[in-house]
C-alpha cells in the first residue's frame, strides 16, 4: 500500500515532505497551504489543546485545496465514532495515534476506505519490537517521542526521542519523522535519518493549539532549503 503523492504546491518541497499538524483555525490552514505543506493534519482528540470537533472539522477542509492530503489525528477511536468523523469530515489519511494493533490498523483501513497512518510512540529500542507487523497493515507509519507518564495526550509535546534508534532505518511504506522539531534541529534531523516526511505541531507554535505565522514560514523556508540541497545530492 502507498500513498499518492500530491501534485499541488508541497511538490516543491521534495524529495521529503511536510506534514503541518495541529491546526485548529482557518488563517493557519491557508498559510500552511500557501507555504507548501504536503499534509494538513487535525487533532481530533478532546483532551488534546488542538483538539478540533468533527462538525467544525468539515468546515476547515472546505479550505483544502486538492493536492494536499488532510490527515485526522485519532487515539484508539471506535468504529462510531470514525463514521460520526467522516459523515463530517472527508479526510484523505486517518492518524492512528493511540495503542491500535495491526489488526486495529487493517480494519480501520477497510472499514473506512481511508488510508492509515500508524504512530509508534518512541523511547527506547524495544519500543520498535514487532513493527514490521505494520508494514502491511498501514499505509504510513509516523515515529514521535514517547508522551510523559503523566501526560493528557500522546503527541504534541514538543519532545525529541533519540533519533540514533532509527539510524539506517528503512520500510516498504512511507514514513514520518515527529516528536520535537523546529527550524533549529530540522537540519539535524533530516541530514541523520533522511525521512520521506517530516511533521511539525509544537514547534511552530506560539501556545499550545497556536501557531505562530512567523515560526510556520521560517520553518517552511528551511524545510525548501534542505529539500533542494536534497534534490542536488547524487544518488
Amino acid at each position: 500500500m502507498t500513498l499518492l503523492a500530491p501534485d499541488a504546491p508541497a511538490a516543491r518541497l521534495r524529495p521529503f515532505r511536510v506534514k503541518v499538524c495541529g491546526l485548529t483555525d482557518p488563517d493557519s490552514v491557508a498559510l500552511a497551504v500557501e507555504l507548501g505543506a504536503s499534509f494538513l493534519g487535525f487533532v481530533l482528540y478532546p483532551p488534546s489543546p488542538r483538539f478540533v470537533p468533527p462538525e467544525r472539522l468539515g468546515e476547515l477542509l472546505e479550505r483544502v485545496p486538492t493536492g494536499v492530503r488532510t490527515v485526522g489525528v485519532t487515539v484508539d477511536p471506535t468504529d462510531a465514532f470514525l463514521e460520526h468523523l467522516l459523515a463530517h469530515a472527508p479526510l484523505d489519511v486517518l492518524q492512528l495515534h493511540g495503542t491500535e494493533t495491526p489488526e486495529r490498523v487493517r480494519a480501520v483501513a477497510l472499514r473506512t476506505g481511508c488510508r492509515v497512518m500508524k504512530a509508534i510512540r518512541v523511547g527506547e529500542a524495544a519500543d520498535l519490537e514487532g513493527l514490521e507487523a505494520f508494514f502491511e497493515a498501514a499505509d504510513l507509519l509516523l515515529f514521535d517521542a514517547r508522551p510523559p507518564r503523566d501526560a493528557a495526550w500522546p503527541g504534541g509535546h514538543g519532545l525529541p526521542f533519540d533519533w540514533r534508534l532509527l539510524e539506517g532505518f528503512t520500510a516498504p511504506l512511507p514514513w514520518a519523522l515527529a516528536g520535537g522539531l523546529d527550524a533549529g534541529n530540522l537540519a539535524a534531523a533530516v541530514e541523520s535519518l533522511r525521512p520521506p516526511i517530516v511533521d511539525v505541531s509544537s514547534g511552530v507554535e506560539r501556545g499550545p493549539g497556536i501557531k505562530d505565522p512567523e515560526k510556520l514560514r521560517v520553518f517552511m523556508a528551511e524545510a525548501r532549503r534542505l529539500g533542494a540541497r536534497r534534490a542536488e545530492e547524487p544518488d
